[in-house]
């Protein structure tokens, strides 16, 4: 991606142009700016929009934002402690301890995942035939309501797998 401050040739952009330097789809545009996250474009005279710099580094920040893994309400509300600069950033310090909370969360459960995983790749350690795999064996079971090595608490049905 280029870099915005590199670029001084980025105002009077159509929004295709904006798009592109941006590295996102015209209806993102289309839907950040009918959410209020970006500013609607004034309009030339021949009713095409005109983006300028301050609309791609807009993108550029709710761009980033996402890839933090922020809501579009989140992002919001950072734009909105933007857009008033003698506002206290005690509500960013709580939207990002919130976010590391959440992210904390979604890594415990990924971690458990991958126990649960482990757990039933062990079901299955040497070459068979489908009939007698015990992976798959463990999954018809927990789909029919028996227990499961996988989740905690199951267990795994006798004869199958190994």
């Amino acid at each position: 991606m280029r870099s915005i401050k590199a670029d001084a040739a980025v105002s009077g952009m159509r929004i295709g142009e904006l798009a592109a330097a941006a590295g996102v789809d015209v209806e993102t545009i289309r839907y950040y700016e009918r959410l209020g996250l970006l500013p609607a474009p004034p309009r030339r005279s021949n009713g095409y929009r005109t983006y300028a710099r301050d609309h791609l580094e807009r993108l550029a920040f709710i761009r980033h934002c996402r890839a933090l893994g922020m809501s579009l309400a989140d992002v919001q509300r950072l734009l909105d402690l933007l857009a008033h600069p003698e506002a206290d950033c005690h509500d960013a310090n709580c939207l990002i301890d919130a976010q590391l909370e959440r992210v904390r969360e979604r890594l415990q459960a990924m971690q458990m995942l991958e126990r649960q995983l482990s757990a039933l790749r062990t079901r299955c350690r040497s070459q068979h035939t489908a009939d007698t795999c015990g992976i798959l064996h463990e999954l018809v079971a927990a789909a029919q309501g028996e227990g499961c090595i996988c989740h905690p608490g199951g267990s795994a049905p006798t004869g199958a797998g190994d």
